[in-house]
């Protein structure tokens, strides 16, 4: 198995059967050296007993057939009965060749030759300060030694084996315990790493109906979810409405740029198919009468002028997407407004005009381009209003901006061609001009990090609200 559910589940199993083994090790042998301890101190006190008894072999041997000796004496007598019991224990006395001798009437049984043939050196464990291992019958044993005041050496063995006996049976619990620990953690793991990587698989069907085209596709909130998962759920879903609005942005930018070569053509369209007709025709001799090719002609220059005006309205707003960088200098917006003003009475000398613009408001602007707007702008209001239409020019610096007004008593526009006045080629009614003029007054005034807002409706005229930054603004000095 290879998934990361199954890989931590197989981690937090390994690691716990490590610690259980050692536990389980440290504990075994802590039991084991506390049980073998026990005996030890048992062995160590019933030699110092017989030792400090100062009894010697004969005076063991006169002590009733050694009865009443083994009952006082004897490991396994009723002074030691709790500590060492009967038949866990041998006692034998060896002379200096290390062999049994007879105590008394009683011979030498089988298990005490036994144990003084295990002895190799019965009096190097007589010196020794604590008890020594020795097998006996197959069996571990612990054996001390004590020299008795006339040189015989007793030897005193205790059977261990109910001490490995009951370390098999801890080790045998402790085996069993843990593997069923182990079974109950890897459990717990599955049933938690599923829980826990809940999120990590819709995150996983998320991306999954993305790539097959579900931009809108979210990971969604788990019930309880981790601090970690919680931010990689809400800072996916972040790139995720980004790539959605990145694409969007995408699409539309692609079908403005079709819809925009569409228009651009068709525009180009019209004075080129009139400039070819009047070619033709006098191509053709078609014109004869000098009146007709002066016409024509006139046409023609009138045809070359318009489409050359139109592209360079164009120009201007393909240089506008790449960000020009502007001349920025010191700008009295107050004279330029003043100054259109006046070119407005020169060309329409019979229409109201109220101006407010009274003396200097400087802003730190590209000029040419602060005249492109003010000229579109009333250019607007020649072309799409009635020659005694009211207008209003104003300036004012307010709140640290500065805002340049130009309203309009004409027909004004439906809410519905007022959302697209800011459109390229997009004409309101189909009237007269090409439709890039809003459009270059709207990248124009971004450019320079201000707004254009348009207030209109059927009837009530159109005012339109130019508004540069404060950044982009000076107080006159």
């Amino acid at each position: 198995m290879s998934s990361l559910r199954a890989k931590l589940t197989w981690v937090n199993v390994a690691l716990l059967a490590l610690g259980v083994v050692v536990a389980t090790g440290v504990s075994v042998m802590g039991m084991r050296h506390y049980l073998l301890a026990n005996v030890d101190a048992e062995l160590t006190r019933s030699r110092d007993s017989l030792l400090n008894t100062g009894l010697t072999m004969k005076d063991v041997e006169r002590l009733s057939e050694l009865g009443i000796a083994l009952d006082k004496l004897s490991p396994g007598g009723k002074e030691h009965a709790s500590a060492l019991p009967g038949g866990n224990t041998v006692f034998v006395a060896v002379n200096e060749r290390g062999e049994p001798v007879a105590i008394g009437a009683l011979a030498p049984t089988p298990r005490q030759r036994a144990l003084a043939a295990a002895v190799d050196d019965p009096g190097a464990v007589a010196g020794s300060p604590g008890p020594q291992d020795i097998p006996l019958d197959g069996d571990a044993h612990r054996v001390v030694g004590a020299e008795l005041a006339d040189g015989t050496t007793v030897l005193m063995a205790a059977d261990t084996e109910d001490v490995e006996s009951g370390i098999n049976k801890a080790l045998r619990l402790d085996a069993a315990f843990g593997v069923v620990l182990l079974a109950l953690l890897a459990v717990l793991t599955m049933i938690s790493a599923h829980h826990r990587l809940r999120p990590l698989e819709d995150m996983v069907e998320t991306a999954s109906a993305i790539a097959d085209g579900d931009l809108t596709r979210r990971v969604p909130s788990s019930r309880a979810p981790a601090t970690e998962t919680e931010q990689l759920r809400l800072a996916l879903n972040s790139m995720l409405h980004q790539v959605e609005s990145a694409f969007e942005t995408r699409e539309r930018s692609s079908a403005q740029l079709r819809r925009f070569v569409a228009d651009a053509s068709h525009e180009l369209r019209t004075p080129l198919s009139a400039i070819r007709g009047y070619l033709q025709l006098y191509d053709k001799g078609m014109l004869r009468d000098p009146a007709e090719r002066t016409r024509a002609w006139s046409r023609v220059i009138a045809e070359t002028d318009r489409m050359g005006h139109l592209v360079d309205e164009l120009l201007t707003l393909a240089r506008l997407d790449q960000q020009p960088e502007l001349r920025f200098r010191d700008v009295d917006l107050g004279r330029l407004v003043r100054e259109a003003a006046d070119d407005l009475r020169v060309q329409e000398p019979e229409r109201p005009l109220t101006v407010f613009a009274e003396g200097p408001v400087l802003i730190c602007a590209d000029e040419s381009g602060i005249r492109q707007v003010l000229g579109n702008l009333l250019g607007n209001v020649r072309v799409h209003t009635p020659a005694d239409a009211p207008v209003t020019l104003g300036v004012e610096r307010q709140d640290g901006v500065v805002r340049l007004r130009v309203a309009d008593r004409g027909p004004g526009l439906a809410e519905e061609d007022a959302a697209r006045v800011f459109d390229r080629f997009f004409r309101a009614g189909g009237g007269a001009g090409s439709g890039l003029g809003m459009a270059i007054v709207q990248g124009v005034v971004a450019a320079h990090g201000g707004e254009v807002g348009v207030e209109t409706a059927p009837g009530a005229g159109l005012a339109v609200t130019v508004t540069l930054p404060a950044r982009a603004a000076r107080e006159a000095g």
